[in-house]
């Protein structure tokens, strides 16, 4: 046979009827469909066909119920996951979010909650009314103008959401809230000034010493002493205190070919905030040598004036000879001092020390020794002299902490030395010293005064009478700092 020869046609005689007939034509489409596409027919024919009327000549429907089943199978397992992790649990969990149920799944069991069914939503806010531009809407009695109670308060709760970040406003936005004016202006308000609050507290943890008195500057200024050689390493804090951080480091070489850096060394930071103290500034304002440099405008100010007090007045005591740590450097409010003790221990306070009767009656004379030299040779009243700003080190008395260490003749000077005697008796007297005397007594001893009063009241009277005479003898004799030529100071190393 010819390829190219005319088919052979057989022509079936039907009648019109069975031509518009649609069973007829799914049956020869169904034919041409299995001589052509044998496997499609297969799948068709699967389980997957139920019922009597379902059309499967189109590839959507088909797709679709495929889906459907899929998702049965899905939603099915996402049960049995739930039972099983819930079991018997009071609190349980739901993956109702994960279903893949479709909106024509008309096998879906009716007693099933419908979750993307969000009209009833009680957590859901209704939609705001929006308020025309002429400002009202409706008529008569159902009128609604911008200034309704419910209109503005939907709007209120909606602004909430321009707030700070940091100001929780919890999840009364995604309900259907009605703040009043007056309401939200406070909490507008509240927002607005706990935002400026945290701001300055921002910028005084940047621009103030942070915690144990080591901010960036601080920090600076330690890893050049270590940088230039002057200190081998630091190795930790040793104290701390309302004024400053003390820590220990291991010295290195000598600044100075005339100054020897000891082999241990105390650091002591002065905090540059005056939060914890707040009173250290009537220790300079008041103190003829400072008078003329006070500024309270500026704290760093005050805190390098109180560093540089602290190096002075330890010079002068260790010119006279009283047992205290030797100045080393001076660099900003950072000193450097030798370390009272040995191996990174330092030696204890006599607050902490258990002495014997006889060491106790060797320390008090000691003590009492020193304050007559503070007074007489140094020109110096401690002013915070106690069992704390002394320590016990090699059998004998030492003194720290002279940073608020006045003269004499500064106004409240004697109020502070006879404070320091009253300290110093009562723990001397507590620790079973039958020599020591009382407050009175050891003030005149190491004043030279010769005050006798029969109580405190008329004993402290006389004393602000001394003291009224010596600020009239200063203001005319015009004390100046000068007197600081002779000290023999160490050099000041700033930047």
């Amino acid at each position: 046979q010819c390829p190219w020869g005319a088919p052979n046609t057989t022509s079936i005689s039907c009648s019109l009827a069975d031509v518009m007939s649609e069973q007829l034509a799914k049956e020869l489409q169904l034919e041409e469909e299995n001589t052509a596409f044998p496997e499609v027919v297969a799948v068709a024919e699967g389980p997957f066909i139920t019922g009597e009327n379902a059309d499967t000549s189109s590839d959507l429907m088909l797709a679709q119920m495929l889906q459907m089943e899929f998702d049965r199978e899905y939603d099915a397992q996402l049960r049995r996951e739930e039972k099983k992790i819930n079991g018997d649990s009071k609190v349980s969990i739901s993956f109702e979010n994960y279903r893949k149920v479709h909106p024509y799944d008309s096998d879906s069991s009716e007693d099933e909650v419908d979750w993307q069914d969000t009209r009833h939503d009680p957590y859901r806010a209704d939609k705001p009314t929006t308020t025309p531009r002429r400002g009202f809407i409706g008529k008569g009695k159902d009128i609604t103008t911008k200034h309704d109670e419910v209109v503005c308060g939907r709007k209120n709760t909606a602004r909430m959401e321009n707030f700070a970040p940091e100001f929780q406003v919890g999840d009364g936005i995604g309900m259907d809230l009605k703040l009043s004016n007056q309401v939200f202006n406070a909490l507008k308000q509240h927002a607005y000034s706990e935002e400026r609050r945290s701001a300055r507290l921002h910028e005084k943890k940047e621009h103030s010493t942070a915690e144990k008195a080591v901010d960036p500057k601080t920090r600076l200024l330690l890893y050049k002493m270590v940088n230039a050689g002057m200190l081998e390493t630091i190795t930790g804090c040793i104290s701390t205190g309302k004024e400053s951080v003390v820590f220990h480091a291991y010295g290195g070489k000598s600044a100075t070919e005339d100054k020897v850096m000891p082999p241990e060394c105390a650091i002591k930071v002065f905090k540059t905030t005056l939060n914890e103290f707040k009173n250290r500034d009537k220790y300079i304002k008041d103190d003829y040598r400072f008078k003329d440099r006070f500024s309270k405008l500026n704290p760093r100010k005050i805190i390098r004036m109180w560093a540089e007090k602290e190096m002075h007045n330890l010079t002068r005591m260790q010119n006279a000879g009283i047992p205290c740590p030797q100045v080393v450097i001076l660099k900003k409010h950072v000193l450097v001092m030798s370390f009272i003790g040995q191996d990174q221990v330092p030696a204890p306070k006599l607050k902490d020390v258990t002495l014997s009767s006889e060491d106790m009656k060797k320390a008090y004379y000691q003590t009492l020794n020193m304050m007559q030299q503070l007074y007489k040779e140094c020109n110096l009243v401690h002013a915070d002299l106690s069992e704390y700003n002394m320590l016990w080190h090699d059998g004998k008395v030492w003194l720290i902490d002279v940073s608020q260490s006045v003269e004499p003749t500064h106004p409240h000077g004697l109020e502070f030395l006879f404070r320091d005697c009253r300290n110093v008796s009562q723990f001397f007297q507590k620790g079973g010293v039958a020599e020591a005397l009382n407050e009175r007594e050891l003030f005149n001893a190491v004043s030279g005064f010769n005050i006798t009063a029969d109580n405190e009241v008329d004993f402290q009277a006389e004393i602000e009478a001394l003291e009224k005479m010596n600020e009239d003898h200063v203001q005319n004799h015009g004390k100046k700092l000068s007197m600081f030529s002779s000290d023999g100071d160490p050099p000041i190393y700033d930047e």
